[in-house]
């Protein structure tokens, strides 16, 4: 014969789909009753949902079952409200990104082409953003390339509270990004439908809190992914990042003509590899040519927020970060420069 602790077994098991707590932390069994292999119980949820109670059945049932019942019955009724309000209530739904009020403003950096230095970009002007005392959450969208997570050195992943994805905070920046999701470096290899989905997940699963600015990391060019991201962000703005090299601004040109066309204001375009200065003698080289800076935001009739040189990021001791120019690299202070530029032309 089956016993109640073996039934308070299976229900520690069971959800209670609106508290969020299992059916034994809930109290849930109000009548059980077991003649042989025949077990009947009462259970209380917080709600009343024919659907819910229905697929909590058949949970039920199948779990009595595989411990050895024969034949199992489920009655429901509902919780009283001083029953939920001693369990804590209802959790409060968080709002996303997405939800309607929310102030964040977004701002995508994208490129024409892979290799301009985007991701770096993208780092480290969230990093400038901060220190300008904003509050900055960083969104690595690159679903096929991603890279933020070994150039900022982040080895934990995301927690899970409340069935809400928690982002990674390294540096005072929030991070999200596709490479939380896959294990040892595995390709992706998803087509459109489940990219989709992806993308949704991390606006809408994800609990960013309170932020100024979400920095979106795009692919480079104006596939897929780039393109819904683009018409689910209706009022994103836009930077384009590229390399002085002539053709890399006419690569560029079309992330900038997407933009346009899906209506999303460009900010301007950021000068990656302008130049290379030597620490020795102090003699600058221009390794990929000049003028494409220039050459780009006058095509888009935008501003140049800014040209970055060629050179690593100086090391910090004891802090593993590959790709972030930390405060006091002389290369800080130009990202510095670029986050006031932004932050004005987003607070007028």
């Amino acid at each position: 014969m089956m016993d109640r602790q073996q039934v308070l077994d299976v229900l520690q098991t069971v959800q209670d789909p609106f508290l969020h707590k299992n059916l034994a932390e809930t109290k849930a069994l109000k009548q059980l009753s077991a003649d042989g292999e025949r077990v009947a119980l009462e259970v209380a949820l917080s709600k009343q949902d024919k659907v819910k109670q229905m697929q909590i059945q058949v949970e039920i049932s199948s779990k009595l079952k595989e411990k050895g019942a024969k034949a199992v019955s489920v009655q429901f009724t509902v919780l009283r409200n001083e029953e939920i309000r001693q369990l804590g209530g209802f959790p409060v739904k968080l709002p996303t990104l997405l939800s309607p009020g929310v102030k964040t403003q977004f701002i995508s950096v994208a490129s024409g082409k892979g290799g301009v230095g985007k991701s770096t970009v993208s780092v480290n002007l969230a990093l400038g953003m901060a220190r300008q005392g904003k509050k900055v959450g960083l969104l690595d969208a690159d679903i096929y390339g991603f890279s933020v997570p070994d150039m900022m050195g982040i080895e934990k992943r995301p927690a899970i509270k409340d069935e809400r994805i928690i982002p990674v905070e390294r540096f005072g920046i929030k991070v999200i990004s596709m490479g939380f999701f896959v294990e040892n470096n595995s390709p992706v290899i998803w087509r459109g439908p489940m990219l989709g989905k992806m993308l949704n997940n991390f606006f809408n699963d994800v609990y960013w809190g309170d932020l100024d600015y979400l920095l979106l990391d795009l692919p480079p060019g104006t596939g897929d992914v780039a393109m819904d991201i683009h018409f689910k962000l209706p009022h994103s703005k836009e930077i384009i990042v590229t390399t002085p090299h002539p053709t890399a601004a006419f690569v560029a040109a079309r992330a900038g003509a997407m933009a346009t066309h899906t209506k999303h204001e460009i900010l301007g375009v950021i000068e990656n590899m302008a130049y290379y200065k030597s620490k020795k003698t102090g003699e600058i080289e221009y390794v990929f040519g000049k003028g494409g800076g220039d050459k780009l935001s006058d095509l888009l009739k935008t501003d140049l927020l800014g040209r970055i040189p060629l050179t690593q990021p100086e090391p910090k001791p004891g802090i593993l970060a590959p790709g972030v120019y930390f405060e006091g690299d002389p290369i800080a202070p130009v990202y510095d420069d670029i986050a006031r530029k932004v932050i004005n032309k987003t607070t007028k």
